[in-house]
């Protein structure tokens, strides 16, 4: 192996460089059973982040339009509630929130299917405190997802 080689390879990653080494990753969601595309599929960044934001404007749309009548009151301290008691409700009996649904996204448990109240609790309150949501497996599913066993698809 010449010298640009090796700095190739550590630019661009050690997975790149264990792909280029023979490794076989498979596709996101191989472990899990689940397809590569389409229905069923894990759920990318960008659909997850773009509905975590839609349920954030509801619930400030909730919190200044009907409990306050201050933005930064509604920002600071109801909507935070209000969102926390959103995806607890919805994930937990519908499995999804209004912005997963929007962007065609479910929650499901990796053993069941359907997310129990308590699992959607343990997953909001880790997706809460935000460091669980930012640590990723190889599959895509954030530490919040594997702590409670559940896994966000696309519908």
């Amino acid at each position: 192996m010449d010298n640009r080689q090796a700095l190739g390879s550590w630019l661009s990653g050690p997975r790149a460089a264990a792909e280029e080494a023979g490794v076989d990753f498979g596709y996101r969601g191989e472990q899990l059973g689940l397809p590569e595309e389409g229905p069923g599929s894990i759920a990318r960044p960008g659909r997850r982040l773009a509905a975590l934001a839609v349920d954030w404007g509801l619930s400030l749309l909730i919190a200044y339009g009907l409990i306050t009548q201050s933005y930064n009151e509604a920002a600071q301290i109801w909507a935070p509630l209000i969102m926390f008691a959103l995806m607890v409700l919805t994930v937990g009996t519908v499995g999804f929130t209004p912005g997963k649904r929007l962007l065609g996204l479910r929650v499901l448990a990796l053993d069941t299917g359907r997310v129990s109240p308590w699992r959607s609790a343990l997953r909001t309150v880790l997706l809460f405190l935000a460091i669980p949501a930012l640590i990723w497996d190889r599959d895509g599913r954030g530490l919040h997802d594997r702590l409670a066993g559940t896994v966000e698809v696309r519908i």
